[in-house]
């Protein structure tokens, strides 16, 4: 089967509405595609203009459809549109055999068919003919491609304004005059895509309780020394918050070899001795969980900047009070310590695997987001990186 790279465009009103975790969800439990890519955007007049002429060269049979297609967009999809908010649009990119097909026939289904509930359109989307055969009503929920010519020239264009259109849209929004809104970070961390699942969806979409607006977006692959760097604060906590367990399992398993007791001060000491290196390990293990490498196995510098194997979705979330409305939904770093309700008492296993990060503050967000890659639109953009070795058949 051909291995191909195809794209979902989830539309501004899918958006607004705070369907994106559920159509991300709905894609994901498919289990037929890996999501490589992720990027907002918010498409300029000439954007729009030219993906309206992509559909206009299209073969589509149902001319209703294809005017339906070009209205919406007109519509919608411009910076001064008829909703009238942001026209924030997220680009998902998967990767598989015959992504293509399998988008268009099994995930995201048809703009117009009988009503319906297993796709992403059938549950998200309208398509409301009246009886003169007029469209009444349209919201397609997502935009794709229907054919191999016309994926290529449409990713071939979201490549081309990737940089221009799109990256960090903290600009495009507007708060009340007086307010102070804050951009703050949300990592669905790596447990979440190990299987083909609808967990990393059903997390966004709780999530999006806060009302909060999300402005950015990448699938991450985090590099052992950016991962290094992220967790620094956590390794420099880790010798004093662990020593009090290090003592207890010193206690216990030396009560085992000696015939008589050890003192408290005696075990105090030597877990001051151990408390060092029991730290450095701890820490090595978060590192390889963040990226699917053993920080103490490479030798090469080199090798430390290469993206690890383990995949992450980054989010940035902007409002009012950000941090304390996301660090609220999370819940506590334990799951088992956390509120009914919140992502870690529903989706969390352990104090390492707790289904998601998010920042502790408006300081610490920044210093995270400059090492993701989301912090302005100057790095390199991994999204037309991908789509231009997709189309020069080095993928």
């Amino acid at each position: 089967m051909k291995e191909e790279l195809a794209y979902v465009l989830i539309t501004p009103y899918s958006l607004v509405k705070s369907r994106t975790g559920g159509i991300i969800g709905r894609i994901l439990s498919m289990g037929a595609l890996e999501l490589v890519g992720a990027r907002m955007y918010s498409p300029s007049d000439e954007l729009v203009d030219r993906y309206c002429a992509t559909i206009e060269t299209q073969d589509i049979k149902k001319p209703q459809i294809k005017k339906a297609l070009l209205t919406y967009l007109n519509d919608y999809f411009r910076r001064d549109n008829r909703f009238g908010v942001s026209n924030r649009a997220m680009l998902l990119l998967f990767q598989g055999p015959n992504a293509l097909r399998v988008l268009n026939d099994a995930v995201v289904g048809s703009i117009a068919g009988e009503i319906r509930g297993d796709t992403v359109r059938g549950t998200y989307g309208d398509y409301i003919q009246g009886e003169d055969g007029q469209v009444e009503y349209f919201e397609p929920a997502v935009l794709i491609a229907t054919d191999e010519e016309t994926n290529r020239k449409q990713l071939a264009l979201l490549a081309e304004y990737a940089e221009r259109d799109g990256g960090v849209l903290e600009h495009v929004l507007k708060f009340p005059e007086g307010t102070r809104p804050e951009t703050t970070l949300v990592i669905i961390k790596p447990e979440n895509f190990v299987k083909h699942s609808s967990r990393p969806g059903n997390i966004v979409d709780i999530f999006s309780r806060s009302g909060l607006y999300i402005v950015g977006a990448k699938v991450l692959r985090m590099d052992v020394e950016r991962a290094e760097k992220f967790y620094q604060p956590v390794k420099d906590a880790l010798r004093e918050k662990l020593k009090p367990k290090l003592a207890k399992r010193l206690k216990e398993s030396l009560s085992a070899t000696f015939a008589f007791p050890l003192k408290e001060e005696v075990l105090e000491r030597m877990a001051d001795e151990i408390k060092g290196p029991n730290a450095e390990h701890e820490f090595n293990k978060i590192v390889e969980y963040m990226t699917g490498i053993n920080p103490s196995q490479i030798q090469d510098p080199e090798e430390r900047k290469k993206p690890g194997s383990a995949k992450c979705l980054a989010l940035l979330y902007r409002g009012i009070n950000a941090v304390e409305k996301i660090r609220n939904i999370l819940g506590s770093t334990d799951p088992l310590r956390a509120a009914d309700a919140t992502v870690r008492s529903i989706y969390g296993y352990d104090l390492m695997r707790n289904a998601a990060h998010a920042s502790d503050s408006p300081e610490c967000a920044e210093m995270e987001r400059k090492l993701v890659g989301l912090w302005d639109n100057r790095g390199p953009c991994e999204e037309k990186e991908l789509i231009g070795r997709y189309l020069d058949g080095k993928l």
